[in-house]
């Protein structure tokens, strides 16, 4: 169910960055779980990165060193830092989140959670 709302997608050149913000109702006191997935043209959906039960954040190795992922709990609201980004970036990126306790495992497995936002759109050009 769409519990949550991505912001900060857009369109930039290879090397540029954006930062992708996730708020709404989805994300509460409760919230254990906490990913940010993303979906190419013709491809599945993949996990980009991940804040566990524990509160350790886990990235894609695609993506590591060039994305943060944050959250300030006092406003409900994720962040995604993308840096350096490359054409291969290029997706809808989506935040999710999930009251159960989750590992760096199941953290990345997108049937594992039950709010989601609609998306946000990242264009990367060469």
């Amino acid at each position: 169910q769409e519990q949550l709302m991505e912001s900060g997608g857009g369109s930039v050149q290879a090397g540029g960055s954006l930062r992708l913000t996730c708020v709404g109702p989805g994300f509460t006191y409760r919230t254990q779980c906490m990913a940010w997935f993303r979906q190419a043209p013709g491809k599945e959906r993949e996990g980009v990165a991940v804040i566990d039960g524990g509160g350790a954040t886990k990235y894609a190795d695609s993506v590591k060193d060039r994305f943060t992922f944050s959250k300030d709990s006092a406003k409900y609201t994720l962040y995604l830092q993308m840096n350096s980004l490359k054409p291969e970036d290029t997706a809808v990126y989506y935040c999710a989140t999930d009251s159960r306790f989750c590992t760096a495992v199941n953290g990345f497995t997108e049937s594992y959670y039950v709010d989601w936002g609609r998306g946000t759109q990242v264009t990367v050009s060469s």
